[in-house]
């Protein structure tokens, strides 16, 4: 089975517990506005991946990640395909899986909940620019957590649907070849200042899709 995908990095430390596989999936049909992952956006069949490839390049980084996290892209325009991905990882990873999803709570519960149980945290709700931005692991205020399994309420605080982030927040910031990418969820206007800051040293910033189908390290 062949998955669309934009980018996998370990370790990623800013979505989840401890030091974290991050995949992010390509294609997303919610586009919510001001979001700034839209290089995820397009259904580009150049990068799907078969599921058994995807899964032999991350095996070196098993043993030592805490958990995965899964965000898009929508990872649930690919039903089938997450849920062939879960199956498979769900005998590897010896952490927690976090899957993000821009679809509300309830479209999910009602139509995946096969899927659902495979996985510990699960974030849903669209990004809303005008939601607020205080709230940890999410990019707006409206999205929600739920802890899913013993696992889950075992590494996050019971009350997290309604945490607040402590201080300055972190960016994973990963070199690949002549690119920066940045992995976590910035401060609002954080990405534009970035924008302004490279410009005045001369250097561009642009978040056109440039990944290729491939596992990134």
């Amino acid at each position: 089975m062949r998955i669309g995908i934009n980018k996998v990095h370990f370790p990623v430390t800013t979505l989840g517990f401890g030091r974290r596989i991050g995949l992010w999936m390509q294609g997303c049909s919610i586009r919510c506005p001001e979001c700034i992952s839209q290089d995820t956006w397009a259904f580009d069949p150049d990068k799907k991946v078969e599921i058994e490839y995807l899964m032999r390049e991350m095996t070196p980084w098993f043993a030592a990640a805490d958990g995965i996290t899964i965000s898009g892209g929508e990872p649930f325009d690919q039903p089938e395909c997450l849920d062939h991905l879960l199956l498979n990882l769900l005998s590897i990873v010896r952490g927690d899986i976090i899957v993000y999803s821009g679809y509300s709570c309830d479209r999910l519960f009602s139509r995946y909940p096969d899927i659902l149980a495979f996985i510990d945290v699960l974030i849903s709700e669209p990004f809303e620019a005008g939601a607020g931005h205080s709230l940890v692991l999410r990019g707006s205020d409206n999205q929600k957590i739920f802890l899913m399994t013993a696992l889950a309420k075992s590494r996050y605080a019971s009350d997290i649907d309604q945490c607040q982030w402590n201080g300055k927040r972190r960016l994973d910031a990963v070199v690949d070849g002549d690119a920066l990418w940045l992995a976590g969820i910035p401060t609002p206007g954080a990405m534009e200042s970035l924008r302004t800051e490279l410009a005045r040293r001369g250097m561009g910033c642009s978040t056109s899709d440039q990944y290729k189908p491939m596992v990134r390290a």
